[in-house]
């Protein structure tokens, strides 16, 4: 892929994560938690896959994504991402994978809402972010 390629696909990825997050929150307003945090969990990778893009850097599965950011993101260079947000998206994917696959899993309501907190905070970052570094 080419620059003009990579900027589409950030573009792209991140469009996705907005609209990732705003289905997750209809899905709070519907009480289906489970499914909510499945949708911010994406949102949340989506943000991560975009900026990524930035790099030039494209993978394919979710812990390679989350290991890059975390390498390039947090360990690397001056953002505004820091290691809570690192741990904060660690933990959205135990709460995705809990949610989608532990038929007993039991949703924690706030945990849910305090996760939709941190996928808006994490949007507003992504977005800062890219657009400090398209410029």
């Amino acid at each position: 892929m080419d620059e003009k390629d990579y900027e589409s696909l950030i573009s792209v990825r991140f469009d996705r994560a907005k609209e990732l997050y705003s289905e997750a929150k209809e899905l709070v307003k519907m009480d289906c938690y489970k499914s909510a945090n499945n949708r911010a969990f994406y949102a949340i990778e989506k943000c991560i896959k975009a900026l990524l893009a930035t790099r030039q850097m494209d993978v394919e599965t979710h812990n390679g994504a989350v290991s890059q950011f975390n390498l390039i993101f947090i360990h690397q260079e001056n953002t505004v991402f820091t290691k809570d947000d690192y741990q904060k998206i660690a933990k959205a994917d135990r709460i995705r994978n809990a949610s989608d696959y532990d038929d007993f899993y039991i949703v924690n309501k706030e945990e849910t809402k305090e996760l939709l907190e941190f996928v808006q905070d994490l949007l507003k970052k992504t977005e800062s972010e890219i657009n400090k570094i398209l410029k």
